[in-house]
């Protein structure tokens, strides 16, 4: 049996590994891969980045649309747009025109957390306050839920807070000239006026040819749906937009529109259509777009 074994384990054989050697990349051969992976990598990388933006600016119109239905529902029910903001009584605060269509945006609950006879920033509001509605935010901006508006004051150069206010994207058209530049405000020629509601018959120009809903970035100015004391810095355009060079101007005032979307803005139309306009479009064509009425 030993012996057997022995011739068995004699028999058995191995390869033999003496000599060889393993062979690796050349310098030139890591070389030409990274380039290659770089290569790819700047070409998906765009692509990932551009589909990923036509999702958020998809997004983004079908929020507005969703303004747009909230706001015909709203003109159905009451036979006119609510005005683009209304006082409280103590004529310190103002309530902004999305305040009124929260009960058709499915936001009931925060609607009744809201009195409007009270000072903005009333113990009362302060849940309201505290509230970040997602569809009034353009997920391709930079926003913070909230912002601190901070008192005007063109004295002193020093930050006075006043209250925190939650953001939105989406401002009422005005018109051509700024809902800031003085008490009260210049009359405004677009579809929200203070004060004073309009009906879409009042839009001389057709539902069509009427734009009445714009986009504004945070870094333009923190815009809000609630609404402001009055005593703010730039308050009536936190909640009110006015067309007056183009969109996404950079050196514009701060009551301008403007949106992160490549090549202009969103806005929604008095018919409920949302469609970019364009910032190379010219100022005459684009401050008409704007108007309720003809001309000044």
């Amino acid at each position: 049996m030993t012996h057997g074994s022995n011739q068995m384990k004699g028999s058995l054989s191995f390869p033999q590994w003496k000599g060889s050697r393993c062979r690796g990349f050349t310098v030139l051969e890591l070389l030409v891969t990274f380039g290659v992976i770089t290569t790819l990598v700047s070409l998906i990388l765009p692509a990932v980045g551009s589909a990923r933006e036509a999702a958020r600016q998809l997004q983004c119109k079908n929020q507005l649309k969703q303004i747009g239905l909230a706001l015909h529902s709203y003109h159905d029910t009451s036979g006119c747009l609510p005005a683009g903001w209304q006082w409280e009584s103590s004529k310190k605060s103002i309530y902004g025109w999305a305040v009124p269509l929260l009960p058709y945006l499915e936001q009931r609950a925060i609607y009744d957390q809201i009195d409007r006879n009270l000072v903005i920033g009333h113990p009362s509001n302060q849940l309201a306050r505290s509230v970040s509605i997602a569809n009034f935010r353009c997920p391709s901006d930079i926003v913070d839920p909230t912002f601190m508006l901070y008192k005007e004051n063109v004295v002193s150069a020093t930050m006075v807070p006043l209250i925190e206010l939650p953001t939105a994207s989406y401002v009422g058209v005005y018109g051509t000239v700024e809902a800031d530049d003085g008490i009260p405000a210049p009359p405004g020629d677009g579809t929200f006026r203070e004060s004073i509601p309009v009906r879409f018959a009042q839009l001389v120009r057709g539902l069509s040819n009427t734009i009445i809903v714009g986009e504004r970035t945070m870094a333009q100015v923190p815009s809000t749906w609630m609404g402001v004391d009055y005593s703010g810095e730039d308050a009536a355009c936190r909640i009110v937009g006015s067309a007056m060079t183009s969109p996404n101007c950079q050196l514009c005032d701060e009551c301008e529109f403007s949106s992160r979307h490549p090549g202009g803005s969103l806005f929604l139309w008095g018919d409920g259509r949302v469609r970019i306009l364009s910032e190379s479009l010219d100022t005459s064509t684009y401050q008409q777009l704007a108007r309720r009425i003809n001309s000044l």
